[in-house]
């Protein structure tokens, strides 16, 4: 049943996006003189399937979009499992070839977790490399001790353009596992604007956990 709501959400969300964007099939949105004119906005859409040992399959959604320096975000089941968070931020990028970019945010959490968070998504790139990092502290409106940091490394080599391998680990309150930080391994596919990426962590240490990712950009 939760899969099942899971993907109708999916469904829904991605086309509600789709709507919102108003893009057509060349990229542009046709103004009154037949012109297609170029959408201001850029919107991603990504669903991760979390495949835990001794635990039910559950997915997290987020949706994000960004116009020049705001950016705009809306997840669920990421804080927790059956919670949802909405923030804004202001997106930094600097550098050409070794390329910096951060956006730092603020948002507001509900459902099993509530609360307030400062948060933050940085990057630094450069040719095929890149190192990267989301992270956020909650602050629990619901429980003192209920305040925890979340974040998410990655280093990732692409040695070709559709394909990328790299390095992960995790710190998280979604879900339970032996380990308070996990580590693990990551090859992902691209091809235009879509990416699917595969995450084994803890392989070696304990029954790995597995997260699926689909991510389309537009």
């Amino acid at each position: 049943m939760r899969i099942r709501q899971s993907l109708a959400a999916l469904t829904v969300v991605g086309l509600l996006a789709c709507a919102a964007s108003g893009q057509t099939p060349s990229g542009g949105r046709p103004d009154s003189s037949g012109s297609s004119v170029s959408n201001p906005w850029e919107f991603s859409f990504t669903a991760d399937g979390y495949v835990v040992p001794h635990s039910e399959f559950f997915m997290s959604l987020t949706v994000t979009a960004d116009r020049k320096w705001l950016h705009l975000e809306a997840r669920y089941n990421y804080e927790n499992q059956q919670t949802g968070s909405l923030w804004v931020g202001h997106n930094f990028s600097v550098g050409h070839k070794l390329v910096f970019e951060a956006t730092p945010m603020i948002g507001g959490i509900f459902g099993n977790t509530t609360g307030v968070a400062p948060g933050y998504e940085v990057s630094l790139s450069y040719k095929r490399v890149a190192l990267s990092s989301s992270g956020e502290y909650v602050f629990s409106t619901k429980n003192k001790n209920g305040s925890f940091f979340y974040s998410w490394p990655q280093l990732t080599y692409s040695p070709l353009d559709w394909l990328h391998l790299g390095l992960v680990a995790q710190r998280t309150k979604a879900y339970h596992t032996s380990f308070d930080t996990q580590r693990g391994l990551l090859v992902g596919f691209s091809h235009k604007k879509v990416e699917f990426t595969i995450y084994i962590l803890n392989p070696g240490w304990s029954d790995p956990t597995l997260v699926l990712e689909l991510r389309w950009s537009f």
